[in-house]
């Protein structure tokens, strides 16, 4: 007979924990964030830092990460029908979807930019770039109706009275979810309408009918059947559509309840399915029919597709910026991760190949912040700046081509240095699978890489592109060999630019020119020269991890997130 006997110490041991990384939370993402604050003391250089200083630390918070994961966890649900058989198209969504899309709002991240004044208004758009992208590093998938909301007002000023009544709610930091006449809610938010099924791209190939309804308060009034493929953020308030008009193909203003005259019912737009995404998943996208839908026009009939691109340039400055914090949370996960994992006898971040690949993310993470900021500077700028205004036309397709382009790559590599841990869907390395997932919707979402190819082409074939961006690169000239050669080739190319077959080339070239130039002015000297040997010497190999062995990888490590 046996006695049963009390496991020993050592096998007790067994389920002890240890060697594995903290959560990533609970931090500030801008104090943290030297790269941004330094684009920001470029380009803005008298910004009060306050209110990025309190959204980096609410959106590092474990709580806001939380939300972050639920909310995408628990997908959007539509309700096309109540229990009584009456049509309602309601899409219900999770506690923390509102709690995020809340602050987000609370934060100005939408269209408060537009309605500053006085000396407030002169970073408005740099100041809420850098909101936007410490927002998205929480990977949230919710920002879609923030980004169009902040993105529709120059296209809908094209109604005059319609802005006159929608303005201030658009504007307004008070999020109201309900489904509502505008007149009754404390906020308001918009989304788009443009790609169908047979078009995609090309929208000049949509079917969707615009039949004259006469015209009221808002102005000419018309009637839309037809379709819409992608319809984002369908609980918005109102959309911005394009319909073939009598006219041809044009811009209208499409509420989801009608106004007062209209007895205030739900207008005719019926949704037939949510999007199945490989990402995104908190936010709904969806498919839907309208049904004699009421829409006011917008801009002239005919001229529908410059209209809507209004909007559009504005939500491809937002991909940009998305990609770019993206890419930065991606970045600090992995640093935080080899900070504190050993492998081998030593720490993942003193292991030399882990070094190299860590601190090749890093100089890609600060070229894409330095860009993207870049960028929305020149929207602070443009309307009293001629050369603000061609950086404004010439740099959106740019960055939302390469910085995009690069995010899938980056997030890929970022999550390699966590292993198999940072390929699961729990806790805080969650975040880096929703990050993988994320990325390449930037590079597709308004216009993947060839429409921004062709579209940098439109850009370059004004008179002046050539000589402003020879402007933009003369502050870096004889700081490097290698730039200096691409900066004094790349006008010429421009000029001569005819061939669409070179136009995603063009885009990266120019990329790289204004990302070193940035670096330059607003980085130290051996980030500079790391970024100009390895991008431009070609001291580089095909894949993250190839930098020189020169390069000074403790300055780029503890730039990006101090030990």
């Amino acid at each position: 007979m046996t006695t049963a006997t009390a496991p020993t110490a050592s096998l007790a041991r067994t389920h002890d924990v240890f060697n594995q990384s903290t959560p990533w939370a609970d931090v500030n993402l801008f104090t943290t964030n030297q790269s941004l604050q330094d684009a920001l003391r470029l380009h803005a250089p008298s910004l009060p830092l306050a209110g990025l200083t309190a959204l980096g630390a609410e959106m590092g918070s474990a709580e806001m990460l939380t939300h972050a994961r639920l909310a995408n966890t628990h997908k959007p649900q539509l309700h096309t029908h109540d229990r009584f058989g009456h049509r309602t198209d309601v899409v219900e969504f999770h506690p923390s979807y509102h709690a995020l899309i809340g602050a987000a709002l609370r934060h100005g991240l939408h269209a408060t930019p537009w309605s500053r004044t006085g000396g407030a208004a002169a970073y408005a758009h740099t100041e809420r770039a850098a909101g936007f992208m410490l927002f998205t590093e929480a990977e949230p998938s919710v920002l879609c109706p923030v980004s169009m909301s902040y993105a529709v007002t120059p296209a809908l000023r094209g109604n005059a009275a319609v802005w006159a009544d929608w303005s201030a709610g658009l504007a307004s930091t008070r999020y109201d979810p309900r489904l509502a006449l505008f007149s009754q809610k404390s906020a308001l938010t918009m989304g788009m309408g443009m790609t169908e099924k047979q078009g995609g791209s090309d929208v000049r190939a949509n079917t969707t009918q615009a039949v004259p309804d006469g015209e009221d308060a808002w102005g000419p009034r018309y009637r839309l059947t037809g379709h819409k493929w992608f319809f984002s953020a369908p609980m918005c308030d109102a959309f911005l559509v394009l319909a073939q008009a009598p006219g041809g193909l044009t811009c209208f203003f499409l509420p989801r309840v009608l106004p007062d005259d209209h007895n205030g019912v739900l207008n005719s737009i019926r949704i037939q399915r949510l999007k199945d995404k490989l990402g995104n998943h908190a936010n709904a996208s969806s498919e839907v029919e309208f049904i004699d839908a009421t829409a006011w026009r917008v801009g002239e009939e005919g001229r529908g597709v410059a209209q809507i691109l209004e909007m559009g340039t504005m939500t491809r400055l937002d991909c940009a910026l998305g990609t770019s914090g993206l890419m930065r949370q991606a970045l600090t996960i992995a640093l935080h991760h080899t900070r504190q994992r050993s492998a081998f006898g030593k720490k993942l971040i003193e292991q030399p190949l882990m070094r190299n690949v860590l601190a090749d993310l890093a100089l890609e993470s600060e070229a894409a912040t330095a860009l993207s900021i870049r960028l929305a500077s020149a929207f602070d700028k443009k309307a009293t700046s001629e050369h603000e205004a061609v950086m404004a036309r010439l740099l959106t397709p740019v960055a939302k081509f390469w910085v995009c382009k690069r995010g899938s790559v980056f997030a890929q590599e970022a999550m390699e240095c966590l292993g198999g841990n940072g390929y699961v869907e729990e806790g805080g390395e969650g975040t880096m699978a929703r990050i993988y997932r994320e990325m390449p919707l930037n590079s597709i979402w308004e216009g993947a890489g060839n429409i921004m190819a062709l579209d940098l082409l439109r850009a370059v074939r004004r008179a002046d592109t050539a000589a402003a961006l020879a402007d933009e690169l003369a502050p870096a000239r004889g700081a490097h060999p290698a730039l200096d050669r691409l900066a004094s080739a790349l006008p010429l190319r421009v000029d001569a630019m005819t061939t669409e077959a070179e136009a995603r080339r063009l885009a990266q070239d120019v990329a790289l020119a204004v990302q070193a130039a940035l670096l330059y002015r607003s980085a130290p000297g051996a980030v500079f020269s790391a970024f100009c040997d390895s991008r431009l010497a070609g001291d580089w190999g095909y894949s993250f991890g190839t930098l020189g062995a020169t390069v000074d990888f403790d300055l780029l490590l503890n730039r990006a997130l101090p030990a």
